[in-house]
């Protein structure tokens, strides 16, 4: 709840690769939370800062199943817990702590996630997404009054089991309109995800290519992309969005209980600035500068993370002026401190995957590979995001790269081609 006489609040937030990051304070600690409208109770992994400083009151071990063709998850279930996002506290908030050190979404995003909150967060304010500007306003549901504009759209909200559905209309390219459940998203980094169903024609176009999709709490999930003709939410056609057909053993669980089609995505959401109003089951769209933005795949077949830091010493006052470094991880240069120079961590950027057939493939890339130099740019000096937009650039374009391979230095040159093609 606000304080007593606020009726609303600003959250500025970070968008990581369609990904929203807010500050969250759990019991004193400042952490960071990805803000994912597809889950209920708010999950804390304890493998970053969390793991030491992090209060679990009231504790009780529990199994939790999520996304992913691997096994249940032991966690525990902590309860009376206060939570703290800008101005508004909840002072009896339960979560679950989850212990599995190989569940780390860190590396993939390029910043650390100390966890994921959605639902009890949604459930007691209206709450507006402003992708544009990077920011959150929160409002008591008793102070607010849902102001219809010409360009929006406001669209029914079914929530099941706590997470919000809405109804949609695709077209895989038949010119049909197939009516389809689809959960709201924001987690989910992608456009739009559909579960394969002849009986409805939800199938994947003879276009289309294997891909990592992603990490959920049940281990990696593998799929096909492809593209369809249009994703129509109310009156919005979303055009040519880029689509994922998760793999049925991912899904299986999911789809036992659930009456899903698929899930609208971070890629499909920022281009809308949204109202979330729970307490009234209703959604408005508005579409803001993202909403023409072409839907583009990695064109290159590399996926690459963030694998650690090293240091970088460099004289003061010239920040290209680096001379020497250390191994990853590592903060000690041979012993010696020198007085003239100054220390930074930076990124170390290692491609964890390699898609077969393609140009990263056909140069010679490999798996490992740490990447030092791309079009003569240090990876050390950018981000994660900045380093994975080069992949995106149009079809044609010449990557040069240069790699750190088991301490010796290669180059290679490829020309980005969409998988598509």
């Amino acid at each position: 709840m606000l304080p007593e006489g606020e009726t609303s609040d600003k959250i500025r937030f970070e968008l990581i690769n369609n990904v929203i990051l807010i500050p969250v304070e759990v019991n004193g600690l400042e952490l960071t939370f990805l803000l994912d409208t597809g889950v209920s109770k708010p999950i804390v992994f304890n493998f970053l800062k969390a793991a030491d400083s992090l209060q679990i009151l009231n504790a009780e071990k529990i199994k939790v199943r999520g996304l992913g063709n691997g096994n249940d998850l032991e966690a525990l279930r902590s309860s009376h817990n206060t939570f703290k996002i800008g101005e508004a506290v909840n002072i009896d908030q339960a979560f679950y702590a989850v212990f599995d050190p190989e569940l780390n979404f860190a590396p993939k995003i390029g910043i650390p996630i100390d966890g994921i909150i959605g639902y009890d967060f949604f459930k007691d304010f209206i709450v507006e997404i402003n992708y544009n500007r990077k920011f959150i306003k929160i409002k008591k549901p008793s102070e607010y009054k849902l102001r219809i504009c010409r360009r929006c759209q406001v669209l029914e909200l079914n929530l099941e089991n706590n997470r919000p559905y809405v109804l949609s209309y695709v077209d895989i390219g038949a010119n049909k309109n197939i009516p389809v459940n689809l959960l709201l998203d924001s987690g989910n980094s992608d456009a739009l995800w559909l579960f394969e169903d002849e009986e409805n024609d939800i199938q994947i176009s003879q276009k289309s290519f294997i891909d990592y999709l992603g990490a959920g709490l049940s281990g990696s999930v593998y799929g096909k992309r492809s593209k369809i003709k249009k994703l129509a939410l109310g009156k919005f056609d979303v055009q040519s969005p880029k689509v994922a057909f998760p793999d049925t053993l991912a899904i299986a669980a999911m789809k036992s209980f659930e009456d899903r089609n698929g899930s609208i995505g971070g890629e499909i959401l920022k281009r809308f600035n949204c109202v979330f109003d729970y307490s009234n089951s209703k959604l408005m769209l508005k579409p803001n500068s993202y909403f023409k933005e072409e839907f583009s795949y990695n064109k290159s077949g590399i996926l690459v993370e963030n694998s650690g830091v090293r240091m970088v010493m460099e004289l003061s006052g010239d920040q290209n002026s680096a001379v020497s470094f250390s191994g990853r991880n590592s903060v000690s240069i041979n012993g010696v401190i020198k007085p003239n120079y100054k220390y930074n961590l930076k990124p170390v950027y290692t491609i964890y995957q390699i898609l077969p057939n393609s140009p990263a493939e056909k140069s010679g890339l490999m798996k490992g590979d740490e990447i030092t130099f791309i079009n003569n740019r240090n990876t050390q000096d950018i981000t994660l995001e900045n380093l994975i937009g080069y992949f995106y650039d149009d079809s044609g374009e010449e990557l040069k790269i240069i790699v750190n391979r088991n301490g010796v230095e290669r180059k290679f040159r490829l020309i980005l081609k969409s998988p598509l093609e």
